[in-house]
C-alpha cells in the first residue's frame, strides 16, 4: 500500500486557501471563487474581507451580503480583517515605500504607508464590523497587496491580532512567533506579462518538491481569465494530492505538538 505523503511525518503538510477582497463589490466572484475551491463541500477557506472597498461598497449588516458572510464562518470558514477600504490614499516618503506602491500594487497597499494611531483606529473599526457581521472573533489580519508598513506592524500588536501573513510568512504579532514560512501561490491579472508570469509559477510549483506549508490566494480578478481558473483548478488538485486543507489556526498547534 503506498504510503499517504500527507500523514507519513508527524506534523501534517498542510495547504491553506484564501480569497482575497471578500466585499460586496466583487459578491458575484467571491461565491465562484468559492465554489470554485470547495470539495465535497468540506474545505476549509480563510476569507479576507473588505469592511469598504475602496470607500464604495460597505457591508451592510443583515444584507444579503452580510448574511452570507455570516453563514461562511458559521460553516467553518476563517474570516480575516483586509484592510479597511483596500485603498492606498497616503503620500510615501521613502523611495522605497513609494516603489512598493507603485510596482508590487496598483494603489491598493493601504497600510503600507499609515501611522500607527490611523492604522489602529481602521482595524479596530473594521473588526467591530466584521465580528458583529459573523457573531465570530476574526481570525487575523492581512494586509492589502501583503504591505505593512512599521505602523501597520505596530498597530497589529497593539490590537492583539492573533495572526498576520505577508508574502513570504505567517505570524503572530503578539510575541511575533513565526507560525510558518513558505510563499504565496497566486495569480495576476493586470497585465499579460503579469498572468504569463504567475501562470508559468504555478505550473512549476505543480512538479517541484514543497514545504510543509502551502499557501495559495486567490482574488476576484481572476474568474475573468479562463486560463487562470483553470491553473487554480489544477495547482488545488496537485497541491492536495500532498497537502492537508488545513486553517491558519491549526499552525499553532501544530508547533505546539512538535515543542
Amino acid at each position: 500500500m503506498t504510503p499517504n505523503p500527507i500523514k507519513e511525518a508527524g506534523t501534517p503538510r498542510r495547504l491553506l486557501l484564501s480569497i482575497h477582497d471578500v466585499s460586496p463589490r466583487h459578491d458575484r466572484e467571491v461565491a465562484m471563487l468559492h465554489d470554485h475551491l470547495q470539495h465535497d463541500g468540506d474545505t476549509p477557506l480563510a476569507l479576507l474581507v473588505v469592511p469598504d472597498f475602496w470607500s464604495s461598497a460597505p457591508i451592510v449588516p443583515d444584507s444579503p451580503f452580510a448574511r452570507r458572510l455570516r453563514g461562511w464562518a458559521e460553516a467553518g470558514h476563517e474570516i480575516f480583517l483586509h484592510g479597511f477600504t483596500h485603498r492606498d490614499d497616503t503620500i510615501h516618503n521613502s523611495r522605497s515605500a513609494r516603489l512598493k506602491a507603485q510596482h508590487m500594487t496598483a494603489g491598493e497597499g493601504e497600510f503600507l504607508g499609515l501611522e500607527h494611531a490611523e492604522a489602529s483606529a481602521r482595524i479596530a473599526s473594521g473588526r467591530r464590523l466584521i465580528e458583529d457581521v459573523t457573531g465570530t472573533p476574526i481570525a487575523g489580519f492581512v494586509a492589502p497587496a501583503w504591505l505593512y508598513g512599521d505602523g501597520a506592524r505596530a498597530a497589529l500588536e497593539n490590537q492583539a491580532i492573533a495572526i498576520a501573513e505577508d508574502h513570504w510568512r505567517v505570524w503572530e504579532p503578539v510575541g511575533g512567533r513565526t507560525l510558518a514560512r513558505s510563499p504565496v501561490i497566486t495569480w495576476a491579472t493586470r497585465t499579460k506579462g503579469r498572468m504569463a508570469s504567475s501562470l508559468m509559477v504555478a505550473a512549476l510549483a505543480r512538479h517541484v518538491p514543497l514545504p510543509r506549508i502551502m499557501r495559495v490566494g486567490v482574488h476576484p480578478g481572476d474568474c475573468g481569465e479562463h486560463s487562470v481558473m483553470r491553473s487554480i483548478a489544477r495547482t488545488v488538485r496537485s497541491f492536495r494530492g500532498s497537502h492537508l486543507p488545513s486553517r491558519y489556526a491549526d499552525l499553532a498547534g501544530d508547533l505546539a505538538c512538535a515543542s
